[in-house]
């Protein structure tokens, strides 16, 4: 390597961590076998993915052989956002909801019912309405993953199996919506 590209390499690694990028590292769950209960398919291929990607956990096939099930539940919702003078649909909201909890092996609540709750907006057209279905379904597919992304997250909080009422990890729901825009 020449002297110039080290340099760069050099300064390339000082701004990424100037910046806070970090690695997500390794997770450590407080379970070594999680079993998930509900859910689409394609969030329990990526959960398991994630999860056993990134730690030592395994995610199992039967709730006998785990030490802690996640349910899951997901809920999926379209409204209007905007109108057009002529009152039609120029926007639309996709909504994307996932309920989950977490039990231990001995029924103990790890994590009580919760939920996690993205959206994301989307121009409408007639003209294009199998486009705009295509690009629903991406959203929808870009939704579920960050809810993944927040699940794993969330699971890592759990520091025990048999928690004390001090290291109870709280529900958490999401905040009040945002009301619709003036029309």
């Amino acid at each position: 390597m020449t002297r110039r590209s080290l340099l760069t390499l050099a300064c390339s690694v000082l701004m990424l961590s100037a910046c806070g990028f970090q690695l997500r590292g390794q997770q450590d769950y407080a379970f070594k076998r999680l079993f998930v209960a509900g859910g689409s398919p394609s969030a329990g291929a990526r959960l398991a993915r994630m999860v056993q990607g990134g730690s030592d956990t395994v995610v199992v096939s039967s709730p006998a052989n785990a030490d802690a099930t996640l349910h899951i539940a997901e809920g999926r919702d379209i409204s209007t956002l905007t109108l057009n003078t002529l009152g039609v649909v120029e926007e639309y909201q996709l909504n994307f909801s996932m309920t989950y909890s977490l039990t231990g092996k001995d029924g103990t609540i790890l994590i009580p019912p919760s939920i996690i709750a993205l959206n994301r907006a989307m121009t409408y057209s007639d003209q294009y309405s199998q486009a705009k279905v295509a690009e629903s379904d991406i959203l929808y597919a870009d939704m579920e993953n960050d809810a993944i992304d927040q699940l794993t997250r969330r699971l890592a909080i759990v520091k025990s199996l048999h928690p004390t009422p001090a290291e109870a990890v709280p529900a958490v729901a999401p905040r009040a919506p945002l009301p619709p825009p003036p029309l």
